[in-house]
């Protein structure tokens, strides 16, 4: 078909939608919806993974983390192999930091059970007080906005003294600088000497325990003096590394290969620790957010299907309307390829404006939805929902449009 014969069928398609303005909307009412519901949970689903990826970031880019099982999206119940191993000691933090040259900083960690913080009359119940090293300042993650760290001469004496999080500064001291200020953990007192930069939560409630706002870092040596060496608690490490720029793989295989060495692994036996980073919690949590978007996506298709199927029945009517149309047609000079283009072409431009209308909308709901919640339309997905609503109008427009290319010209000019 050239050209011209092609024009043709088009301006006869869109003056054939002008002339049923009504039937036509109520036949692209299911793709619209369809195509609107794609852009809706695309940009729900795309708004949280991005959020999600930033947060994590902010722990920093080249950090990976050693625990004794992956605490992270944890379901059901663990393993009693997971559960009765052994923790990850200071010890495994000290020998990471000599054997493994891909490793910059390593900063072992350790918490009490859950530490009553206090001051003023105010009480906070945390989740998030550590001891660590004076190392773990310089993990690209960690920034102050007030005061220091503590240094290692403070952690080797063991000296009371803190580094708080942004919103336990404003809970505490919400009209003065909180610097050499005084709070209790538990029975014991401490003074602050700095104040971490606050972070942007999203995922965590701002009152929850586990709030990084909320944390408490005192010296590794301090926390062991407060509590006792010897309890199960103080000896659950929780290991942050960074790792060299460019070393990520060396970083991951010299920190695998002597957790196996100092834990005895059998050679053919699976790690009996986790090391899991910012990038691989971002990863379970994207495919999380997968599954919801696949569901919804196939809720979705009943719309589009719907739609499908409207479309089909509207191009039958059209059909038996226009006999003597397509009669006409044929008579002076028209194929069959002309008539199934020109059936074709209704249905793509069809249940093209039912997308259209649906990104538009789509696009719409996504603004509203940025309102309350992290939301943003991936370029993929206006051009997928277009490209599904016009295949829909091929799909399922190639049946009446291949049935009326088959009229037969005389009977057709018979037709009342």
């Amino acid at each position: 078909m050239n050209f011209r014969r092609f024009a043709e069928s088009l301006s006869i398609a869109f003056e054939t939608l002008r002339s049923n303005k009504f039937r036509s909307f109520l036949t692209i009412f299911g793709v619209v919806i369809g195509t609107l519901t794609v852009m809706a949970v695309s940009s729900f689903v795309s708004g949280l993974d991005k959020k999600f990826e930033d947060e994590m970031t902010a722990f920093g880019t080249r950090s990976i983390w050693v625990y004794k099982f992956d605490p992270t999206f944890s379901t059901g119940r663990r393993s009693f192999e997971e559960r009765t191993r052994k923790p990850i000691s200071y010890e495994d933090a000290v020998a990471i930091r000599e054997h493994c040259p891909s490793i910059e900083i390593v900063a072992p960690m350790v918490q009490p059970d859950e530490p009553r913080v206090h001051a003023n009359g105010e009480e906070l119940f945390l989740d998030n007080v550590n001891g660590t090293t004076p190392d773990y300042e310089r993990i690209e993650s960690v920034q102050l906005t007030q005061g220091r760290f503590f240094n290692e001469t403070e952690n080797l004496n063991r000296r009371p003294v803190a580094v708080i999080g942004a919103d336990i500064a404003t809970t505490f001291w919400p009209t003065m600088s909180p610097l050499g200020k005084k709070f209790m953990i538990d029975n014991n007192e401490l003074e602050v000497v700095g104040v971490l930069e606050k972070r942007d939560n999203f995922f965590i409630d701002e009152d929850d325990g586990g709030n990084v706002n909320r944390g408490v870092y005192i010296p590794y040596q301090t926390m062991l003096k407060f509590y006792s060496a010897a309890s199960e608690e103080m000896k659950e490490n929780f290991v942050t590394c960074q790792y060299f720029a460019g070393k990520r793989e060396a970083a991951y295989d010299e920190v695998r290969q002597i957790l196996r060495q100092r834990r005895e692994v059998p050679f053919n036996a699976p790690d009996n620790f986790a090391l899991f980073s910012p990038d691989s919690v971002t990863q379970k949590f994207q495919a999380m957010t997968s599954g919801v978007f696949l569901l919804m996506i196939a809720l979705s298709s009943a719309g589009l299907a719907i739609g499908g199927i409207g479309v089909m029945n509207i191009m039958l009517v059209s059909v038996t309307e226009r006999t003597k149309e397509i009669g006409v047609r044929k008579a002076i000079g028209a194929r069959r390829g002309d008539i199934i283009v020109q059936f074709l072409i209704e249905a793509a431009v069809l249940t093209g404006m039912g997308g259209v209308i649906g990104i538009l909308l789509g696009w719409g709901v996504a603004l509203l939805i940025s309102l309350i919640l992290p939301s943003f339309v991936p370029l993929w997905a206006p051009i997928f929902g277009f490209a599904v609503s016009v295949s829909i109008g091929l799909g399922f427009g190639l049946w009446p449009a291949i049935r009326a290319s088959r009229l037969d010209p005389i009977d057709a000019l018979r037709y009342e």
